[in-house]
């Protein structure tokens, strides 16, 4: 990754990375890939029951369920042998968890939930707290795509039962970076970490021969969008992604098609539903742009699809809590791992193969149509294709990707498509006649964001005038030299 890039003033490939996301590369460390809750939660489990010293959480959701309660205890009895247990849940994610934290804090612990609604920010409590990470002792760090809950545990190992997910443990100087994420985060929720009990930046010992960036990024900082589109401009052989809740910008979207137009092998995995439906539905919009320029487009054939992985041209990973949305591009808190390493990237190819085997690709047929393809059998044949759930998905597909094109004019349409036009417009117009016989369908709704708003005004305008001007008022008037 060290190479020169002609045109850019000599700069190396490194350069420009650190340039995108703002994040160094850092050397010395030991990382392994942790494939679904099976690997990953035995290995946090057995991280927090060897902590010494600190237990660093930020994590978008922890349920109150089975698996959640577990890990809570774990926290509780580390908390009163003294370990400093320090907990950050996002508020909407965790919504209604906190009697679920009573024993913790009791035992000790501290749990806050970042970015609560107030009336100080009218629409900023809309910016999630969407990490998972895990750092024990300053020491060891994972940063994953997993939450804390019974969906990732799955049913006692029962095929397909659990969500699929992929994240890292790190060892190294790396971790520092991993817990200065985590205190600037911490603090926004309150008090700072002790200073005392925070390691300088970068000063670990080494581990091992790994060179990563830990990429922490905040609201209106896009360094992984930049980093996402950059990666699609420079990928010479291949680029295969997954991601669990794809809304891609139309910058992304021609970033992928320009490469597969110029004979990259772009692959794409997605859910086939999963717990966001109406995600997967505008997602499946994209799907006929992308297909027709040669990126090839997998649905997962599992309960969820929720890892968010990228890996390109045996160089280079990205693992963690990114996914390909303008929501986590630009307004959320979010954490990556970017590893640069032959073998991990390698290993992370090999991860994907099997992927794809197990999930149903999507094509467009002899016919026009956006279409699961027949999967194949052990033994190379297609099998025949089920009615169900995979009509209803060639149906989204088709009435999306009509709609689509019909707003934008990015393709001329067919005469088969006529009839998913027809369809829209007549739900359309079903609307559109409610809201005249029942206008309480839409003004109800309207007045209360209208009424939130005008709340909103008026507190900060009595803040402004009244709170703010006593203040001034209090501050002395500077003396003028003589």
């Amino acid at each position: 990754m060290t190479e020169r890039l002609c045109g850019f003033g000599g700069l190396s490939f490194s350069d420009v990375l650190l340039r995108v996301t703002g994040s160094p590369l850092v050397g010395g460390n030991a990382v392994r890939i942790l494939r679904d809750g099976k690997e990953n939660y035995p290995e946090w489990e057995a991280a927090i029951g060897s902590a010494q010293k600190t237990i660093h959480v930020e994590m978008y959701i922890i349920h109150n369920d089975r698996t959640g309660r577990r890990f809570r205890d774990l926290l509780a009895a580390k908390a009163r042998g003294g370990v400093a247990v320090r907990v950050l849940c996002d508020w909407f994610g965790s919504f209604g968890t906190w009697r679920m934290w009573r024993p913790l804090v009791d035992a000790g612990g501290d749990v806050r939930y970042a970015n609560p609604p107030r009336f100080g920010s009218l629409l900023g409590w809309v910016s999630r707290d969407h990490r998972k990470l895990l750092t024990i002792d300053g020491s060891l760090a994972f940063i994953s795509g997993l939450c804390v809950g019974d969906a990732w545990a799955g049913d006692g190992g029962k095929k397909d039962a659990s969500w699929r997910d992929t994240g890292v443990v790190i060892r190294g100087p790396a971790v520092t970076y991993a817990e200065e994420a985590f205190a600037a985060a911490w603090r926004l929720a309150g008090l700072p970490v002790p200073a005392g009990e925070r390691s300088p930046t970068g000063e670990a010992a080494r581990e091992g021969d790994v060179d990563l960036r830990i990429v922490a990024t905040s609201p209106e900082i896009a360094g992984l969008y930049r980093l996402d589109l950059l990666i699609a401009a420079v990928a010479k052989d291949y680029l295969w992604l997954t991601d669990a809740y794809f809304l891609g910008t139309s910058p992304y979207i021609q970033s992928l098609r320009s490469a597969a137009m110029d004979g990259v092998d772009v692959r794409l995995l997605v859910p086939r539903g999963g717990d966001i439906q109406w995600i997967a539905n505008i997602s499946r919009t994209m799907y006929r742009s992308l297909l027709e320029a040669g990126v090839r487009v997998f649905e997962w054939n599992g309960i969820m699809m929720h890892a968010k992985t990228a890996v390109c041209d045996d160089r280079m990973v990205r693992i963690g809590s990114t996914n390909l949305n303008v929501a986590s591009w630009n307004r959320n808190w979010e954490l990556d791992v970017v590893i640069e390493d032959k073998g991990l990237a390698e290993a992370t190819k090999e991860m994907f193969l099997e992927d794809f085997y197990n999930s149903t690709e999507i094509v467009i047929t002899g016919l026009n149509k956006v279409r699961p393809a027949r999967p194949l059998t052990p033994t190379g044949k297609r099998i025949a294709a089920s009615s169900g759930g995979k009509s209803v998905i060639a149906g989204v597909v088709k009435v999306g990707s009509a709609l689509n094109s019909a707003v934008t004019g990015r393709r001329e349409l067919s005469r088969a498509e006529s009839a998913s036009l027809l369809s829209i417009g007549w739900l359309l117009l079903l609307f559109a006649i409610a809201g005249v016989f029942f206008p309480g369908f839409i003004v109800y709704p309207l007045a209360a964001i209208l009424g939130w708003a005008g709340i909103f005004c008026i507190v900060k305008g009595l803040q402004l005038r009244f709170w703010k001007g006593r203040r001034k008022g209090r501050q002395s008037i500077p003396q003028k030299k003589t």
